[in-house]
């Protein structure tokens, strides 16, 4: 169980989220200190896009902490870090507009979307009760217990992979929205396609992690099965 041979490429693919993680904070900063032409803060840009789509009612508030930037579908808030809150520069602007991209989605109804807050509360169990069912199961030989831990880890991955086109259409719906509404002026499109890019790989790679891990387990669970 703990050395095989799909643990190489998990291995790279840590590789890949490592790299990836320290790319969006790159991207941020680079970025963070390139003003945007229109001059409006984070917390402007995204109270201007959501009233322009009829959410109103959608509050925009600061939080604490750096890139710590999301949309809450129970509150049905916006929240942005402090530096994307009140900064004016085209990373601000860009992550503002990225979580406004994901309050438009909730508001109409965005079947990955509602998948994903469907699948969440279940998540929540089985993330925590996936590894306990498997360790047991592999150290005991139990195939039961095996067998229900892979089918609660495939919820897990299945929550990964629904959260790719959830996150890459927030983002394109953001590009669209700033160009549409005159956020954006020529040729500072490239920085925020380097800045929601990178943060959508980060995705990709956690996609891929679990994938992997969910392969190794059904691997080993059908070699033993054999024997």
């Amino acid at each position: 169980m703990f050395f095989h041979p799909m643990d190489f490429l998990i291995f790279i693919a840590f590789g890949l989220s490592l790299w990836a993680q320290l790319k969006v904070k790159g991207n941020f900063e680079q970025w963070s200190r390139v003003e945007s032409m229109i001059g409006m803060t984070g917390a402007q840009v995204a109270r201007r896009i959501l009233d322009e789509n009829n959410l109103e009612h959608i509050p925009v508030r600061p939080v604490p902490g750096k890139l710590t930037d999301h949309y809450d579908p129970i509150a049905r808030e916006v929240r942005l870090s402090e530096p994307v809150y009140y900064g004016t520069s085209i990373a601000s602007v860009s992550v503002a507009a990225h979580e406004v991209g994901h309050a438009i989605q909730h508001k109409e109804g965005y079947s990955a979307l509602v998948l994903r807050h469907k699948l969440f509360p279940l998540v929540n169990f089985s993330s925590g009760a996936a590894p306990l069912l498997l360790i047991l199961g592999f150290v005991f030989q139990w195939a039961s217990l095996i067998g229900l831990g892979i089918l609660l880890f495939s919820v897990a991955v299945a929550f990964q992979l629904i959260t790719l086109p959830v996150e890459f259409n927030a983002s394109s719906r953001a590009k669209k929205l700033m160009l549409s509404t005159g956020i954006l002026r020529n040729g500072e499109e490239t920085g925020v396609n380097k800045v929601l890019g990178a943060a959508a790989l980060t995705y990709v790679a956690a996609a891929l992690i679990s994938v992997l891990e969910l392969t190794k387990y059904i691997m080993i669970f059908a070699s033993s099965d054999e024997d």
